[in-house]
């Protein structure tokens, strides 16, 4: 029977990302830029479908702790290697 709640759930959180305003991205080109020269028109070439390698709004969602909690694990690792440093000076 737990899976009838863990499918609301998902159909839910489906839901809210649906009614959530789409991902706009976070750098705009300024207008004040000016265009490149024209090029010479020339036969479009077929290309493979790219992998886009920036994380998509999901991701971002899903990690947003993880950097925060990095630094916060470096931090303490920090301090404790000075107080270990401190005491190897002073007891030696």
């Amino acid at each position: 029977m737990g899976k009838k709640s863990r499918r609301k759930a998902k159909l839910r959180a489906a839901a809210r990302m649906a009614q959530r305003a789409p991902y706009q991205p976070v750098y705009q080109k300024p207008a004040s830029v000016a265009a490149p020269p024209a090029r010479p028109a020339v036969e479009p070439r077929t290309v493979a479908a790219s992998v886009q390698s920036s994380a998509s709004p999901i991701q971002a969602n899903r990690y947003q702790y993880v950097l925060p909690e990095l630094r916060q694990i470096a931090i303490i690792a920090g301090a404790l290697f000075v107080i270990l440093f401190i005491l190897a000076l002073v007891l030696h």
